[in-house]
């Protein structure tokens, strides 16, 4: 059977100021097509009662009808079975009717009730979110994204609240139910031909802020105190300019009169595309006006245009199956980009795009994760559907359309992509016919020419897990790739034939060359054999144009840290940035020694971009591992070696926080990454860093309504009380119990509070902690995970969490177990600390659990030995270093 039309009247009975339970009924008339004979009609139906199944058919005839004999619910496969008494015919249509009723709960799935509380009043709304599979725990539908069908929507509700779905309302009226009382029927025009994940509805009472864009009504719902305040503003002002951005770059007009746009107090997602009826997490819209910064506009941006971007990728042409859901995300990733970018040209895109995506998804794609187009069959036997909402989908899928782009021209990229979406408007496709269309247009020209078939380059991307790393050899000219795989790792060594067809942006000397293509295993360049002239040197993947990691020899390398060191603006950031990268991924997947990676960082005084300063921090101190550094004797020669460097970054940077720190509002990478610059540098025993916390927390001391710079506020508070006695740690106390503080406030102050240098500081903290029941439940945990994560806190924290394991295990259980074993695992050398934890750990958990515990363990002293030879090679590599 396949579906052509539905007639559905929804109608959640909820009235405001009500208690639950709550239900919703309705009434679904399907219209389908039989294409095969058969006397079973089966449909999607899933935690839904049905009732009164009846078949009229076949059409057009007068009444005529097919005898159900029984309707039966397959809830292992969510679906309905009805059994027919006659046959449905191939080539005639049918009408399915089926009556049904669900119940209405907050688990932000299907058709959903939301609590929240508006100007001061609890309220209720109902909203929905159906992909990839819950319409059909809203109606009986055929809920597979091929299945497109046009849709008669009618929506039952209260009378004081306002009804929305995809299309515009054309009619309200009202009816009274059972025991008279009356109800507002909202019924709205014929949708397009759409897929059932896209269907939506929201009934609530919010308000809205609207305007037109090219004859498109956009109107941005929220709760009236975010209207009122203008919270929405920002939002409206950009979604119209996008909009019209996609219009014009795609060449194909949107093709509904109106869009809506609902900010919902709780949703699941960062935002959901339904086609004409838009829903987000309230802070994915929301600017304050207060909020100066570019970093918060930036991330309503990419969101926004995200969900617009699905309304041609995914709404008007839809994959086939999920298995193809990157056509869907990794386009829409793409062009989220591209919009945010148009409407805030500030922006720096392929730093942006680098920092937020390719480098990202090039440490979690590995050999043992998936490829980004996997059978049918495959994903239905191994992966969740969910699961598929990844960032291989994601940023993977950008990431290849990024270099697809690339290598194809803009312009001849964009011209395919109009040919497929207008060949496939209001239907399916798969990526085999995106290459097509691709195909057709490097067909009908000659300057771009490719050395394979547009499907054999991009399977080999696509159908394959993982990516490759590409190494050079300067003397000979030749480059070879293999798959990236962790040579640490035994079980990764066994060989792998993987080969992709690559392409090359090089520069020689600073100046770009015409992209190559590697279509083999290796392959000699000529033209990348290079002089003796140490001068002379050769950098691939310009601008990370290809999803891909490179690997020098040391030739190059030796050339490439000299261009650094002389002149590093000779090398565009982002290779910049990639080049570092690099060499610390090839580091710890056993490509590279540590020390070839270090020689790359010599120039950094010379570095002025945070992404990079702030890459490279990450590589050499990482979050997790500050504590643990702080014992070893790297620590020293790591502070005066990067101490030298970070000096002019960190002085151009504090000037503006001592003079004027709203001159940063535009700078997006300042509001990122500012954060950790300072706190290493404070980290490192920067006087001027700890000098300037101190300052700034006095100033808030003396002053309560002073802002600490928020760009900066969590290092400030947590050095303002480390350098400071009592007297901060309490005001940090003080500021910490005021019932106004907000949520961030709070995390930034109960971490800052276990910064405490003094032991008896600390100790205090953990028992106020215990003592505590003014605070939310995970209060304690938070606390002492704050304070076990310091240096000199984890052996008191440690000591408090076995003194008083019967308190908290019956407050926290297990939970606060493990999370605490992680983090004390990284202190862990010998084997008397580990059979130290094991005691007590053997004592309180299930016999199940000490195993794992155990493994923990090991896994953990095993990885402490491989970081302390690290360190022992790094402390070596400095001291010859540190003076240069």
């Amino acid at each position: 059977l396949l579906p052509l039309r539905y007639e559905l009247e929804l109608w959640p009975r909820v009235r405001p100021g009500q208690a639950g339970p709550f239900s919703f009924r309705g009434q679904v008339n399907i219209t389908v097509l039989c294409r095969q004979d058969t006397d079973a009609a089966v449909l999607h139906s899933a935690g839904l009662r049905s009732s009164g199944a009846a078949v009229r058919g076949p059409l057009p005839g007068p009444g005529a009808a097919v005898e159900v004999a029984g309707l039966r619910q397959e809830e292992q496969d969510e679906v309905a079975v009805l059994e027919l008494r006659g046959r449905l015919r191939a080539g005639s249509r049918y009408v399915l009717q089926l009556g049904f009723q669900g119940l209405l709960e907050e688990d932000l799935v299907g058709l959903f009730l939301t609590r929240y509380t508006d100007l001061g009043r609890s309220s209720m709304l109902i909203a929905s979110q159906m992909e990839p599979t819950y319409a059909r725990r809203v109606y009986p539908c055929f809920d597979e994204p091929a299945m497109k069908a046009t849709f008669n929507i009618r929506i039952v509700h209260d009378p004081s609240y306002v009804a929305l779905s995809n299309m515009p309302a054309i009619d309200v009226s009202e009816m009274r139910d059972e025991n008279g009382s009356l109800w507002t029927v909202t019924t709205f025009n014929t949708s397009l031909k759409m897929s059932t994940y896209l269907t939506a509805f929201v009934v609530c009472d919010f308000d809205y802020v609207t305007r037109t864009e090219r004859g498109n009504k956009i109107r941005i719902w929220a709760r009236k105190e975010v209207i009122g305040n203008g919270y929405l503003d920002y939002a409206l002002n950009i979604t119209g300019p996008i909009f019209s951005f996609l219009e014009d770059v795609l060449n194909v007009s949107y093709p509904l009169p109106k869009t809506d746009l609902v900010a919902l107090p709780a949703f699941g997602a960062g935002g959901m595309e339904n086609w004409g009826l838009m829903t987000f997490q309230e802070p994915s819209l929301m600017y304050l006006p207060s909020d100066k910064f570019t970093s918060r506009k930036a991330m309503i941006t990419l969101i926004v245009s995200h969900e617009l971007g699905h309304q041609w990728f995914g709404n008007l042409v839809t994959m086939n199956w999920w298995n193809d859901l990157w056509l869907n995300e990794g386009l829409a990733s793409y062009f989220e980009y591209l919009g945010a970018i148009f409407v805030d040209p500030k922006l720096s895109l392929d730093k942006i795009f680098y920092d937020h995506v390719v480098q990202p998804v090039l440490r979690e794609d590995n050999e043992l994760v998936r490829s980004l187009s996997e059978s049918e069959d495959k994903i239905k036997g191994t992966f969740s559907l969910t699961s598929l909402f990844d960032s291989i989908t994601y940023n993977k899928g950008a990431s290849i359309t990024w270099m697809l782009s690339g290598f194809l021209t803009e312009k001849l990229f964009i011209r395919a992509l109009t040919s497929y979406l207008k060949e496939f408007s209001f239907s399916n496709a798969n990526q085999d016919d995106l290459w097509t269309h691709i195909q057709m247009v490097i067909d009908a020209q000659d300057e771009v020419q490719l050395p394979a078939s547009v499907k054999q380059i991009m399977d080999s991307w696509t159908c394959q897990n993982g990516f490759p790393v590409l190494t050079l050899n300067l003397t000979t000219g030749t480059i070879r790739q293999e798959q990236f795989l962790n040579k640490k790792n035994i079980r990764s060594t066994e060989p792998n034939n993987n080969t992709w067809i690559i392409p090359i942006s090089w520069m020689r000397n600073g100046s770009s060359q015409p992209l190559m293509w590697l279509d083999k295993s290796s392959k000699v360049f000529p033209e990348m054999q290079v002089l003796e002239s140490e001068y002379d040197w050769i950098l691939l993947n310009v601008n990370l144009s290809g999803y891909y990691r490179v690997n020098y020899d040391q030739l190059n390398l030796k050339r490439l840290a000299h261009v650094l060191e002389n002149n590093p603006k000779a090398i565009p950031a982002v290779s910049r940035f990639q080049l570092i990268d690099d060499v610390f991924a090839l580091t710890r997947f056993g490509y590279v020694q540590i020390e070839t990676a270090l020689e790359l960082t010599k120039y950094l005084a010379k570095e002025d971009e945070l992404f990079i300063w702030n890459m490279v921090l990450l590589n050499l101190v990482p979050e997790n591992l500050a504590s643990t550094l702080k014992n070893y004797e790297v620590y020293p020669l790591l502070k005066k070696y990067l101490l030298k460097r970070m000096l002019p970054i960190y002085h151009y940077y504090a000037a503006f926080i001592h003079k004027n720190v709203d001159a940063l509002e535009d700078d997006y990478f300042a509001q990122a990454y500012l954060e950790k610059l300072f706190a290493t540098a404070c980290w490192l025993g920067l006087q001027d860093c700890l000098d300037l916390s101190s300052e700034l927390y006095a100033k808030w001391m003396d002053n309560p309504e002073y802002k600490i710079p928020f760009l900066i506020r969590g290092t400030v508070c947590c050095y303002g009380v480390a350098v400071g006695s009592d007297k901060e740690w309490n005001f940090a106390w003080e500021m910490y119990t005021h019932t106004d503080s907000t949520e961030d406030d709070e995390d930034i102050l109960l971490s800052a509070m276990s910064c405490a240098r003094k032991s008896w500081l600390l100790y205090r903290y953990l028992q106020y902690g215990l003592g505590d029941t003014l605070f939310s439940s995970n209060f304690t945990s938070t606390v002492i995970l704050n304070v076990v994560a310091k240096d000199i806190g984890h052996r008191m924290a440690w000591e408090f969490v076995t003194e008083n394991w019967p308190l908290l295990s019956e407050r926290y259980g297990q939970q606060l177990l493990h999370d605490v074993l992680k983090v004390m695992g990284r202190f862990v050398n010998t084997d008397v600390q580990i059979q130290e934890l094991q005691v007590f750990y053997n004592a309180t958990l299930e016999e199940d659990e000490r195993e794992a515990t155990t493994l923990l363990l090991e896994s953990t002293k095993s990885e402490n030995i491989e970081r302390r030879k690290l360190l022992i090679k790094v402390a070596r590599w400095l001291e010859k270093n540190v003076d240069d």
